[in-house]
């Protein structure tokens, strides 16, 4: 994965956890494609100081995934889904007679891990 969309998205999971300035430089770096000095001439700060508050909060968000792994769950049910809707699809053409089945253990396991959390 890309490190432009892997910090958007441990950013849309974990966010809110930053600080307001970490999430104004991250919003304004990733999301408006701002440049480090276009940043740092708005707050009124130095390139290295936007630079250093991405940084760390780059590391926060992953820190934050590496103990609570919410995006990496988040991704596996994404392909469980993915798969499900395979399947039912290659049931729907008369493709595989086993998928409704198939599919059906599928969103089973997911409901199941979700009663679990």
């Amino acid at each position: 994965m890309k490190e432009f969309h892997k910090v958007n998205l441990l950013y849309d999971f974990y966010g809110s956890l930053l600080t307001e300035r970490q999430q104004n430089f991250i919003e304004l770096y990733y999301g408006d494609d701002l440049s480090l000095g276009e940043i740092a001439e708005q707050f009124d700060v130095t390139r290295q100081a936007v630079h250093d508050t991405l940084k760390r909060a780059e590391q926060t968000l992953t820190n934050y995934e590496e103990k609570l792994g919410l995006v990496k769950k988040f991704s596996q049910e994404y392909k469980y889904l993915e798969e499900a809707i395979y399947l039912i699809h290659q049931f729907n053409t008369g493709q595989e007679t086993e998928g409704l089945h198939k599919a059906e253990k599928i969103l089973q396991e997911i409901l199941d891990n979700r009663q679990e959390m």
